[in-house]
């Protein structure tokens, strides 16, 4: 984007979802590639959950649409519906599905969750920060990633951070340093309840979080607005465990952070000096255990609800499979309003292989995209919300552009959405 005419030019990635893809389309195209790239057959699935804040139906949900993938199998025997709340759906999609398979419920079958999200914002300086992306999750039992039992917090509070009240726009109404606040807060609570939770089953009475917290992590994963939030958020935790260690260690441990000593959380959301003392200190940690996360984000922008599950796959796609057995990772997930968790996944060798490589192709993809300018971008924004609210419509945006196997919207008549694929 040009700052000024003849000026310096500033790059911003986004994804841009044009009239030829809409949130039922994403959501196609990553199940349908999961199911295929896993050679599965639409009868191993027994629950199938979206978790999105896109709503393009008040009453129909996503998850009704991808049953039309389920016809040629003859499968009508699938349990989930849409979860809904801001960027948090994916996130209690997914605990849905692992409790089902936990359960007494659960018929031996498999459970997909995706949590896909369009974020786009009105004309100003928040639209460049938008994005879309879909992540489709394969449940089941002896998965290439394991929950750890009983390592999940979870905080809920009732704040008007980012809401969308205005049912005939996409556009939210945001209180930009109101839902910092919220979503710091957030991560205070879920890390300390955390590492309450990790010090209780491991039969540990200190103080400290040492032994439990971001230290005893090798990743650590964040929902992403956008990633200099990600930073400050690593840099929140080793403040955490700061204002948890006895006073008498913090020079040892925490070398040039001694002046603030007593410090108060609740004192500390918008203190540049502390920020900047606590990020310069976990600079080398953030390098090691939450920068590979921020691939796809940096590559995409806001994806919301799928944006920590794309820091997932980012993760997993730059290691080294073999560096990646036995790694733990702790995972934030935020969506405002509030709802918030923070829990750990365990990587285990079975299946991994097969699971980094079906991810191989993500990288090529995304390198592989088309450039648009930003007058281009603006004038598809002005088209789709002239668009939004049509009875009847058929896209005008040619699908040559989109990947081998990707749905699209073929047409709309009165309000019915039909689509079609490219063919692979």
């Amino acid at each position: 984007i040009p700052t000024s005419s003849g000026g310096p030019m500033l790059r911003f990635w986004v994804t841009r979802i044009d009239g030829s893809e809409d949130i039922n389309s994403l959501c196609l195209t990553v199940v349908a590639q999961l199911m295929e790239k896993n050679n599965l057959s639409y009868r191993d699935i027994g629950r199938l959950e979206v978790g999105t804040e896109t709503i393009i139906d008040k009453s129909k949900s996503v998850k009704t649409v991808l049953m039309q993938l389920f016809h040629e199998s003859g499968n009508y025997d699938v349990e989930g519906i849409d979860t809904t709340n801001a960027c948090y759906g994916g996130t209690a999609a997914l605990f849905n599905a692992v409790a089902w398979v936990e359960s007494r419920s659960w018929d031996g079958r498999l459970a997909i969750v995706v949590a896909a999200d369009i974020a786009v914002y009105a004309a100003g300086s928040a639209r460049p920060t938008g994005g879309a992306g879909a992540v489709a999750m394969l449940i089941g039992p002896n998965a290439s990633l394991a929950f750890e039992p009983g390592l999940r917090a979870t905080f809920m509070d009732h704040v008007y951070d980012f809401f969308k009240p205005d049912l005939s726009s996409e556009y939210p109404t945001v209180d930009g340093k109101l839902s910092i606040q919220c979503y710091l807060t957030a991560l205070d609570h879920c890390y300390q309840l955390y590492c309450r939770k990790a010090k209780k089953l491991a039969g540990i009475e200190s103080e400290s979080n040492d032994m439990v917290g971001v230290k005893s992590l090798d990743a650590v994963l964040f929902h992403t607005p956008y990633c200099k939030l990600v930073q400050k958020s690593l840099a929140r935790l080793v403040l955490n465990d700061f204002v948890n260690t006895p006073k008498e260690n913090i020079p040892d441990v925490y070398p040039g952070l001694e002046k603030y000593t007593g410090v108060q959380l609740e004192d500390t959301y918008f203190d540049r000096d502390v920020e900047k003392g606590f990020m310069e200190f976990s600079k080398a940690m953030f390098a090691e255990k939450t920068q590979p996360s921020l691939y796809v984000a940096n590559q995409v922008g806001n994806m919301y609800t799928s944006s920590l599950y794309g820091g997932l796959v980012s993760y997993l796609i730059n290691k080294p499979v073999s560096e990646l057995v036995g790694k733990r990772i702790g995972l934030f997930s935020y969506g405002s309003g509030l709802a918030s968790s923070m829990f750990s996944l365990k990587v285990r060798n079975e299946g991994l292989k097969t699971l980094v490589t079906n991810l191989s192709h993500i990288q090529t993809m995304l390198e592989n995209r088309k450039i648009m300018s930003p007058k281009d971008f603006s004038n598809t924004m002005a088209m789709k919300e002239q668009n939004a609210h049509k009875s009847s419509m058929t896209p005008m945006d040619s699908v040559e552009n989109l990947f081998p196997g990707t749905f699209y919207l073929k047409i709309i008549s009165d309000y019915r959405r039909s689509y079609d694929r490219v063919p692979i």
